[in-house]
């Protein structure tokens, strides 16, 4: 550690956004940067804390808790402090084929078990990350680097998200003949069409693909395993098939009006928009939020994620319905340290609302009852009423209605974004790949195989729905593993 008082001397700075008011009037990302003198301040502050919980990867109470793809956090914080951003660069590819995504997009358990944390708040690891690999394709750094020596072994990944471009990559590292299916028109999975520009630039992860062909992966897309390419042929024709097709089934809300016109899927609604961003707008067919009354159902990053869309969209007023009570501003007793701290933040999308409506979006503890329609099929209300969680014999929470809440409120674009039950089945049943209790394809963490043999499944097909970095995490556990049942040994980490 270059600074022993570093975490002393300096206070925790992050770069400013873009103001909300601004921001919401394009599409560009809202994130500004704070310059090198200010980064090697921040990276002063990571302590030397002798058990760095920051780079730990566990589970505690269901939770990440620290990185779960390992990154060596202490070690490139102190490199950028000592000005060696080239080494931290190395340092930081290690364990993260992709930085400058996570760097954006992950929500950085790290830095909910950074030990400074503990009593003052954490080091800005998240900045400091993505400030590294943006340094490093600024500087020329980050080239393709094709493998030396081909195995002749062919690997198909079936899925291009974070899970199937971290396994392409370390297969193709360890100079397997890699092919990605991806079944939409462009390769990215979640981090192309799950995720809006705003934050996270699509020409980022273009630049990255692209890197990745040049060095030697092949990218198939409009190929759907099993529709456009029999699932049969598949295991004929490679030597070893990953499955990383992702959680992509949405959970539904059955509730009476659900077949009104005008309620969608949180998916269906940011990846249409993104699409045509991509395409351009001009005769683009996508859901939009413009001069409506908008209820978007559920919290979590795809909630936020719709609360920004449809403030670009220009909506003329914003609800979030969330069924969980508000968290407390800090640290209750039963989420100590170093659990994920379920905290109330005001995140990007809420933010943008509260700047142009006047008030956080969210509402807590309430529920929608059912959807009232107008004279042509579709939404133009929704029936909420509030809840109150209460324990039944076996002591498991339930919600229940609070007599007297129920309320109507207009909307005419209702968004559901409750999460995702699982992968889709077809190709699994057409491959015949058994699945837990949860219709996620049978694998254990760790092995990753299926009960097919040289058949393995990771990410979120795996494992459910997750963080982006859990997909990444997997993507490069079901490469070595891949690699191993390939070659007989591995050198992949």
């Amino acid at each position: 550690m270059g600074k022993p008082t570093g975490f002393i001397d300096y206070l925790r700075e992050l770069p400013l956004d873009r103001s909300a008011q601004e921001r919401i009037k394009d599409w560009q990302e809202f994130h500004l940067h704070l310059d090198e003198a200010k980064l090697r301040e921040q990276g002063a502050r990571c302590m030397d804390c002798g058990i760095p919980f920051c780079h730990s990867g566990n589970l505690l109470s269901g939770m990440a808790s620290g990185c779960p793809i390992n990154n060596l956090i202490p070690e490139w914080n102190d490199l950028v402090y000592r000005g060696l951003w080239r080494e931290a660069l190395d340092r930081l590819h290690k364990t993260n084929n992709f930085p400058e995504f996570t760097g954006r997009v992950c929500p950085a358990p790290c830095e909910g078990s950074c030990v400074l944390g503990l009593n003052n708040p954490p080091v800005t690891i998240k900045n400091i990350e993505s400030s590294i690999a943006d340094r490093g394709w600024d500087e020329g750094w980050i080239t393709v680097e094709a493998p030396a020596i081909r195995t002749g072994k062919k690997v198909a990944v079936v899925g291009s998200g974070p899970a199937g471009l971290s396994a392409a990559a370390q297969l193709n590292k360890a100079g397997h003949v890699v092919t990605v299916f991806e079944r939409a028109d462009r390769v990215g999975g979640l981090l192309m069409y799950g995720i809006p520009n705003m934050k996270l630039d699509k020409s980022l992860v273009q630049r990255r693909v692209d890197l990745l062909s040049k060095e030697g992966v092949t990218f198939l897309t409009n190929t759907e395993v099993g529709k456009h390419y029999p699932s049969q042929r598949l295991l004929k024709e490679f030597d070893a098939v990953v499955l990383c097709t992702g959680a992509t089934k949405p959970r539904d809300l059955p509730i009476e009006g659900r077949d009104l016109r005008g309620i969608h899927f949180a998916m269906e609604f940011l990846q249409a928009n993104t699409k045509s961003l991509l395409d351009g707008r001009a005769g683009s067919d996508f859901i939009s939020a413009e001069g409506r009354d908008v209820v978007i159902i559920g919290g979590g990053d795809t909630g936020t994620d719709c609360v920004g869309t449809s403030m670009r969209h220009g909506c003329n007023s914003l609800l979030q319905v969330e069924i969980l009570p508000k968290p407390p501003l800090d640290r209750a007793k039963d989420n100590p340290w170093p659990e994920w701290p379920k905290v109330y933040k005001m995140d990007y999308g809420q933010e943008e609302a509260a700047a142009k409506f006047g008030a956080d979006p969210r509402i807590y503890l309430t529920t929608a009852k059912g959807f009232e329609s107008d004279d042509q099929g579709r939404v133009k209300a929704i029936r909420l009423v509030q809840i109150e969680w209460k324990k039944n014999e076996k002591g498991q929470f339930f919600p229940q209605e609070m007599p007297g809440t129920e309320r109507v409120h207009n909307t005419q674009l209702v968004l559901l974004a409750m999460g995702f039950l699982g992968p889709d089945q077809a190709l699994l049943e057409q491959l015949g790949v058994e699945r837990d209790a949860r219709s996620n394809a049978k694998a254990d963490h760790g092995s990753y195989g299926t009960n097919l043999q040289g058949v393995f499944a990771a990410g979120d097909a795996r494992r459910g729905q997750s963080l982006v970095v859990w997909a990444f995490n997997e993507g490069r556990g079901a490469a070595r593993e891949c690699d191993r049942y390939l070659m007989g040994s591995t050198n992949l980490p």
